[in-house]
């Protein structure tokens, strides 16, 4: 800030200038600048609580969503156990009927490997230019080869346009020289990969090998043959999910060979799971709706004076909290458990939610409704997807807390540009007045300083008429 530079008592006035100027600015913007510092304060507290309020909901949001991942699926009714992984791991879905169930595994499915004729030449051995097929269970690609082609250049073009069917491709330089070695992810009998096309690339996927010629390397790809109770089951696939209703199969390995006794998988009520994934989610509620509260309570300061939150009496904040609230009390689409009540979970006073373990038992053991858990949170039109489509107005990037955002982050840079202005007069009356102060108090010195002068001169006449 520029300033004139004069010293704070009046030589002429014997005034302090520099607290007459601070008095007058202080009396002509005081209530500008406490209108700039009192809307500035607020307007920060509110973007703040906005800024708190979509964190919260946020993370209610990925608490549900990881409550509803499909690969590790919650408010399972039942749950399998393997007596021995190594062979078989196995996951109970909703529809799962508890039980034992004795699993003998004696083969795996398996995918194709091929190899090539042998090349003398190694990796940098010439491949005649053409078009390369590649067969497998009734599928055909189809690959143009460039002149100057070689061994390793066809490896590389194999795995770029094949890759995204399961299909890789390397090279093994073994006894005789190097092989174009194919292989797939995809499993089960019929799934032999072929190539044809090119002379000295072709491969039967059927045959086998020979010493020079190609053909496939260990087998044929195969299925995957298992008993359950001594009933036979094969499958193109390691992953079986319509072997045994409402369960799924993850064959890992084969039975010992010899044995006469399959792995025991056993399936069973998951009351516990189901109690620890409902805990779980009224817990993400909580913690969401503490947020909310402490974002709009009220309270009292020392001096016993009232201090409102940042979203008090907020009307969006009050909405969101209704429509929150509505989708707790909604009757589900369930045949048998359509609220949340009958798990023995219920709303308090202060809008949490609190979960009664033993009536949340007797639903289960009494009444068996663990079946149903899982569609009533995770269905179609469940909790979940209700309370994400009561939320996602609000908190989406372009809903309305957003969109309130911008708003008060608009009020900021104006409350900014007026703080900026009044600063600026602040400066001007301030250097304008001092100046005006210090012209008035120069005059008065010279003025004082005359009017010595005339009194010496009285003086020395009084002075010379009592010596006459």
């Amino acid at each position: 800030m520029a300033s004139t530079l004069v010293s704070s008592i009046g030589q002429g006035t014997g005034l302090n200038i520099t607290d007459m100027v601070n008095a007058l600015v202080s009396a002509d913007t005081a209530a500008k600048k406490a209108q700039i510092t009192r809307q500035t304060s607020n307007n920060t507290a509110m973007i703040s609580g906005v800024g708190s309020l979509r964190s919260a909901l946020t993370a209610f949001q990925d608490a549900m969503k990881k409550l509803n991942d499909s690969t590790k699926p919650s408010f399972n009714a039942y749950a399998a156990k393997s007596a021995n992984e190594s062979v078989v791991k196995v996951t109970a879905g909703n529809t799962a009927v508890a039980g034992t169930y004795d699993i003998m595994v004696n083969k795996l499915a398996t995918g194709s490997k091929v190899a090539s004729q042998s090349f003398a030449g190694g990796s940098s051995s010439a491949i005649s230019a053409g078009q390369l097929s590649v067969s497998q269970g009734g599928n055909t690609w189809k690959l143009d080869i460039a002149s100057g082609a070689t061994l390793e250049s066809v490896r590389d073009q194999i795995n770029k346009e094949l890759g995204v069917q399961g299909i890789s491709a390397n090279i093994v330089n073994g006894e005789g020289g190097a092989r174009l070695v194919l292989s797939s992810t995809t499993t089960g009998a019929g799934s032999d990969l072929s190539l044809s096309g090119i002379a000295e690339l072709e491969i039967d996927g059927t045959t086998k090998m020979t010493a020079g010629g190609a053909g496939y390397i260990t087998g044929l790809a195969q299925d995957a043959e298992l008993t359950i109770d001594g009933l036979k089951v094969t499958s193109a696939k390691n992953t079986i999910d319509n072997a045994i209703s409402g369960m799924t199969l993850e064959l890992t390995g084969t039975s010992p060979v010899g044995s006469t006794t399959g792995t025991s998988v056993t399936v069973s009520a998951d009351n516990d799971g189901l109690q620890k994934s409902i805990q779980s989610f009224v817990d993400a509620y909580n913690t969401l709706q503490k947020s909310i509260t402490s974002l709009t309570s009220t309270s009292k300061d020392s001096n016993d004076n009232l201090v409102l939150g940042p979203l008090t009496n907020d009307p969006t904040t009050r909405s969101l909290v209704n429509d929150i609230r509505k989708v707790l009390s909604e009757v589900g689409a369930g045949s048998q458990l359509t609220t949340l009540s009958q798990l023995g979970i219920n709303t308090t006073k202060d809008g949490t939610l609190e979960f009664n373990s033993t009536k949340f038992t007797a639903a289960m053991s009494d009444k068996k409704l663990g079946s149903e858990v899982q569609v009533l949170f995770t269905g179609t039109n469940g909790i979940f997807e209700r309370m994400n489509k009561a939320i996602d107005p609000y908190n989406s990037t372009n809903g309305s807390l957003a969109t309130r955002k911008a708003s008060l982050d608009k009020v900021a840079k104006s409350l900014a540009d007026q703080q900026l202005a009044l600063d600026r007069r602040t400066e001007s009356l301030t250097e304008s007045l001092t100046k005006k102060f210090v012209a008035m108090d120069t005059a008065v010195a010279k003025l004082n300083a005359q009017a010595n002068q005339i009194k010496s001169v009285f003086d020395a006449l009084n002075a010379q008429a009592k010596n006459s």
